[in-house]
């Protein structure tokens, strides 16, 4: 069963663009900052790259990431020629306001050189800290007395109780099983969707009980030291 949810953007919770200023920016003398591009979906950091005022500019305004290239001294969309374009969900500024970081769902390898990004081997796979924001901002509107427009998927579960949001793990994890057993070595495509069913239950669970998915990494990374330090290799 595919949850259904009416959010319009993955960081309409929180704002996409964390209120930056291009002119308020601080670049070097050469009139330049670093930029950083992060896969939303992996986390997976994909390259460096630097931008002036105009490149940032543009890039709020196009959602398409730009940067200065140094080396041709002039502005440059990244993917213009190869269309390997990044599309910006989100953009933040540093503590000290000179460096920028993006957020960016790719279109294709970040690389010139084909791989997904500029630092393989990668380990990232996949992030699911955008989601989180999401399911929180769903859990204030659900305790929100004024919320009155018609309430999402999350907000409905929610509202249900604790008992009703564990019934339906059990109920996802059960039919990833099933597609599991059941599909085809060639074709996994149920195994994805009942898998990514199951996650997202999985976290409003984890938030129905105000548990913080932070304390789940901690805790494997606990166990992989641990077996580790014993010699077992750990539990991968």
């Amino acid at each position: 069963m595919t949850m259904q949810d009416n959010s319009n953007t993955a960081f309409g919770a929180f704002g996409a663009f964390g209120g930056v200023d291009p002119a308020a920016l601080t670049y070097d003398d050469r009139g330049l900052l670093p930029v950083i591009a992060q896969d939303e979906m992996s986390g997976a950091v994909l390259m460096l790259a630097y931008a002036n005022r105009e490149a940032v500019e543009k890039t709020i305004a196009t959602k398409l990431a730009h940067f200065w290239s140094r080396s041709r001294q002039e502005l440059w969309l990244k993917g213009a020629t190869s269309g390997n374009t990044l599309e910006v969900v989100e953009l933040r500024a540093d503590c000290d306001q000179d460096t920028l970081l993006l957020r960016v769902r790719p279109a294709g390898p970040a690389c010139h050189l084909g791989t997904r990004s500029c630092f393989e081997p990668n380990p990232a796979e996949i992030e699911l800290g955008w989601l989180w924001q999401i399911l929180k901002q769903r859990q204030q509107d659900a305790d929100a007395s004024s919320y009155t427009s018609s309430p999402s998927y999350t907000v409905r579960l929610l509202a249900a109780g604790l008992p009703r949001v564990a019934q339906k793990v059990g109920e996802e994890a059960v039919e990833t099983v099933i597609a599991a057993l059941s599909s085809s070595a060639d074709d996994r495509q149920s195994v994805v969707e009942e898998g990514a069913d199951l996650l997202y239950h999985l976290l409003v669970l984890l938030l129905a009980t105000g548990v913080e998915p932070a304390r789940l990494g901690a805790e494997l990374q606990r166990r992989q030291r641990q077996a580790a330090s014993d010699g077992e290799g750990g539990e991968t």
